[in-house]
């Protein structure tokens, strides 16, 4: 890779030991990946959870920290996705304190770090959203999908070291999603039935995701005549990126890279993929269940913006949550005060359900939570929940939040 003069100064040590470590990883993740060189980068986010760090990753960000004086932090804004544990209501859902004690260290090698413990997975809604062609290193796959498509960002996925690399060293390598070349549209969809919910936006993004073929393909939807809220768009982009590790969608005349189809495709526009009501409802049908057994219904993945949890306040109250059913809500701690501060907590936790802060569901231990509560068939909205759930040992039912509610209440699926 081609390296300026402080990309050398780093790569001698002369920058420290954090940054030095750093940089040589980025040029061995740049040389696989064929970058030529280096692009500053506005931001970056962190996955940050412990099921993924493990005790062997918690160690690797002690040694860093200790390795970190206080000129050698992070150098450009550096912010954390959801941890694994919500500090205030473990004991309530029966999570083992040992994950608790280990989410604590990783808390505390990142803030060593001068990292923003901002947990959250919803930066975009909440934090500081990506302007039109500023250059990223994001992690979670909602986050970098709604950067690239909905701001017109530039992003690859990048895995917890990576971003911790780039926070780092201020760079990260020029491949991916940061080229021109990578952010045309490959395949075409043709929309014939508008989503009415958060759910039906999900699902048209999961449908959309299971046909994707690779990490560069570039979808490009057409024939969405409604204007899509933040909300919509991202249980569209998170449930496309996670059924198909899609890094980048186009939404014609809605997306800013999309004025027209013509504009969005290098050349003539492929042929379009029709996708119908009946491909919508048969995705549906992928997650339901015979019977109407319930253990959990979960609000989640991705966090609940400030709207999700006013809608959902006002669905719970003066009601109150069947004792054999658990009813989960997973938002970040701005949005968390917001509703403290406007009396939304009130209204959803008078009903028994659980509002956690900081924290997505599936990132939590799910495995050992279920059996820890004796979980096992789990209810949700989220369509990008419903696709990672069942390899924790969940049986996951999708539906609209109405029906979410309704059912925790009759603590039974309700058709």
């Amino acid at each position: 890779m081609n390296l300026n003069d402080t990309e050398k100064a780093m790569l001698a040590g002369e920058m420290g030991k954090a940054r030095q470590r750093a940089i040589i990883q980025q040029i061995q993740v740049g040389d696989f990946f064929d970058a030529v060189d280096f692009v500053p980068v506005a931001q970056a986010h962190i996955m940050a959870d412990t099921e993924s760090l493990g005790e062997s990753g918690v160690c690797f960000l002690e040694n860093l920290a200790n390795e970190a004086e206080v000129d050698n932090q992070v150098c450009i804004p550096t912010i954390t996705d959801p941890r694994g544990a919500d500090f205030n209501t473990y004991k309530q859902i029966n999570h083992d304190p040992a994950y608790v004690a280990l989410e604590k260290r990783a808390d505390q090698a990142f803030r060593a770090l001068g990292v923003l413990m901002t947990d959250t997975c919803i930066n975009y809604q909440t934090v500081i959203p990506p302007v039109r062609g500023e250059h990223l290193a994001m992690g979670d796959t909602g986050v970098v999908i709604y950067s690239n498509s909905v701001f017109g960002a530039r992003t690859n996925y990048e895995g917890g070291p990576s971003a911790v690399a780039a926070a780092l060293t201020g760079r990260t390598p020029r491949y991916g999603f940061h080229l021109d070349e990578n952010r045309h549209g490959t395949r075409l969809f043709q929309v014939k039935e508008q989503p009415k919910d958060w759910s039906q936006w999900g699902a048209l993004g999961g449908f959309i995701g299971r046909e994707m073929g690779s990490y560069y393909e570039v979808p490009v939807i057409e024939g969405i005549d409604v204007t899509p809220s933040s909300d919509d768009l991202k249980h569209f982009g998170a449930a496309m990126a996670s059924f198909g590790s899609t890094a980048l969608f186009h939404m014609v005349a809605i997306t800013p890279e999309a004025p027209t189809v013509e504009a969005v495709f290098e050349g003539t526009p492929p042929a379009p993929h029709v996708i119908t009501a009946e491909d919508v409802d048969a995705f549906f049908a992928t997650y339901a269940m015979d019977d109407d057994a319930l253990d959990v219904v979960v609000f989640a993945a991705p966090q609940l913006s400030l709207y999700e949890l006013e809608r959902l306040a006002k669905l719970l109250k003066g009601q109150t949550i069947h004792s054999d059913v658990a009813l989960l809500i997973a938002t970040n701690p701005e949005n968390k005060r917001a509703a403290e501060r406007m009396g939304l907590d009130d209204m959803i936790t008078g009903s028994g359900a659980i509002l956690m802060e900081g924290v997505c569901f599936y990132q939590m231990h799910a495995r050992e939570l279920g059996e820890a509560n004796d979980w096992t068939r789990l209810m949700t909205n989220s369509a990008k929940l419903v696709n990672i759930i069942s390899g924790y040992g969940y049986e996951p039912v999708l539906s609209d939040m109405e029906r979410c509610v309704q059912s925790a209440i009759a603590g039974r699926i309700v058709r």
